[in-house]
């Protein structure tokens, strides 16, 4: 059980909340490459530039080979002249991989936990809901004291809150369908409502279940296979 801060009727307060469905330590090599991964996938991959055989000029020799006291010399558009080519150019390229689905999962849910144990995540119901607001929005967080750098994360998508803040530097509101480990390592506290939390929960939880249930499944098969010593007579090997 970890406290997290609360909001709620416009009072700030504690709460403890369970943190054994997201795990019991933090993964930090799974982070690392899940980050990298959405990192890659955030290039555009559009740099280019051009080999000698791709730039503009004249493929005369400069000079004879020979008899000139001059190191011998081709084409101005070698790599060697100013204006020339590159060598070896960097080309257009896809950077984009995937990791496994479950790896993600494992390396959200490890994210989560982190930010739990280190007490920067916040629970708060009291966002504006008839209209959007920027000004109530943003009293709800520095409320909780976690207005500058803050991933909002709400059950669904939330226009009026998403309007509300979308102007505000350092802060990214987003469903919790869409959240990953990439999103909650970027900025500094994570602020849930009750319901995303409960939903983020139940995801981990159901996680957890199903790796335990795939450990259970592989122990059982492994036994199975596990070839068996042959037994002698009276019951004893090798008599």
């Amino acid at each position: 059980m970890v406290k997290v801060k609360t909001y709620n009727g416009g009072s700030v307060g504690t709460r403890d909340v369970d943190v054994s469905a997201f795990g019991e330590r933090v993964l930090g090599r799974t982070l690392k490459e899940a980050v990298l991964m959405y990192e890659a996938n955030r290039r555009q991959g559009t740099h280019k530039a051009k080999t000698r055989s791709e730039v503009k000029g004249p493929n005369k020799k400069l000079w004879a080979q020979k008899h000139t006291g001059r190191a011998r010399m081709g084409t101005p558009k070698s790599p060697l002249w100013t204006g020339g080519g590159v060598a070896f150019p960097p080309v257009p390229r896809d950077y984009s991989y995937h990791m496994p689905k479950k790896a993600r999962r494992a390396a959200l849910f490890t994210a989560v936990f982190g930010k739990l144990r280190d007490q920067e995540v916040a629970l708060a119901d009291g966002f504006p809901t008839d209209k959007p607001s920027t000004k109530a929005a943003l009293a709800v967080l520095a409320a909780l004291d976690m207005a500058r750098s803050v991933t909002v994360v709400t059950e669904g998508t939330d226009r009026n809150l998403w309007l509300s803040l979308r102007n505000v530097p350092g802060i990214h509101v987003m469903p919790v369908a869409d959240l990953n480990a990439h999103d909650v390592l970027v900025r500094r506290y994570l602020v849930c409502t009750p319901a995303a939390m409960q939903s983020l929960a139940a995801r981990a939880q159901l996680h957890k279940d199903s790796k335990r249930q795939r450990s259970e499944s592989d122990a059982v098969g492994a036994k199975a296979a596990r070839p068996t010593r042959p037994q002698g007579k009276g019951g004893l090997s090798g008599n």
